[in-house]
């Protein structure tokens, strides 16, 4: 088991040759890729190469973080770019199934090496750390079959040393909670509608401006079932009429705490 300085020397090695073959990272603008552009970045400048920051504009996402995503990569000097991508296009995903992570990712990452191919930079990474192999991310094999790389993951960073080293760095995301697909709001086999999916992201938005950190609208039919940290439940409640009266002008008829609180992935529990 590599301890935290070996990991930084090795994530330098992967980057020190990567940056001079050009590198594109899929950059969300959140912890892990913002560490991961940083890493790169400075690489760079050691030695000379290209460094993309891209980031996806999808359907599927929520939109708040370009802003976030361009500042990160003008403070550590990358070339940034937007790819727009219409996941609903692509049949394999409309319906919500099961592998959708799966089918999502591929389609998404082939635009990114075609980007990449475009911009002649021979390496294309992404920001998955050794955590993420924890979780259902089915997504990860999609991954790994187009030849994209994880470096902080073959590094062996968990998220712990991701947020460490983006503080050393001064990263401005270094604290920014993750976020994740709009899709995982909806259970499995629920057609995916542009609708619905701008109803969910306008109502979590409300709630991050509330002062909400994590928050996911799960939907189940009429109910919207709201997953928070535990220790915000008492801000919810204080707020609920106002809260209730937003969900609902969005569509929703039944408005459920749950009070279990946050759990990523709550969607792929059995019943």
């Amino acid at each position: 088991m590599y301890d935290y300085m070996d990991k930084k020397e090795k994530l330098e090695e992967f980057l020190q040759d990567a940056v001079k073959k050009g590198v594109c990272v899929a950059f969300s603008g959140g912890v892990d890729s913002s560490l991961l552009l940083a890493a790169a970045c400075r690489e760079q400048k050691r030695s000379g190469g290209t460094v993309f920051g891209v980031m996806f504009d999808t359907f599927l996402h929520t939109k708040g973080d370009e802003e976030a995503a361009r500042r990160v990569s003008a403070e550590c000097g990358a070339d940034f770019a937007v790819l727009p991508v219409n996941e609903l296009d692509n049949p394999a995903i409309l319906d919500n199934p099961v592998d959708r992570c799966y089918q999502c990712k591929r389609f998404l990452y082939a635009r990114l090496k075609e980007f990449a191919a475009e911009h002649e930079c021979a390496v294309v990474v992404d920001g998955t750390n050794a955590d993420d192999l924890k979780a259902y991310r089915p997504g990860l094999k999609a991954v790994s079959e187009l030849g994209i790389l994880s470096p902080l993951k073959e590094a062996g960073f968990t998220k712990e040393d991701v947020r460490r080293m983006a503080e050393e760095f001064g990263i401005s995301a270094a604290g920014k909670p993750s976020n994740s697909c709009l899709a995982t709001r909806l259970p499995y086999g629920e057609r995916l509608d542009a609708g619905i999916l701008e109803r969910i992201a306008q109502g979590e938005e409300y709630l991050t401006e509330l002062g909400f950190e994590t928050v996911r609208i799960r939907v189940h039919g009429p109910v919207a079932r709201v997953e928070l940290l535990p220790e915000q439940f008492s801000l919810f409640l204080n707020l609920r009429e106002d809260i209730a009266a937003r969900l609902k002008e969005l569509g929703f008829l039944y408005i459920t705490l749950d009070a279990e609180g946050f759990r990523s992935g709550s969607m792929d529990l059995k019943g």
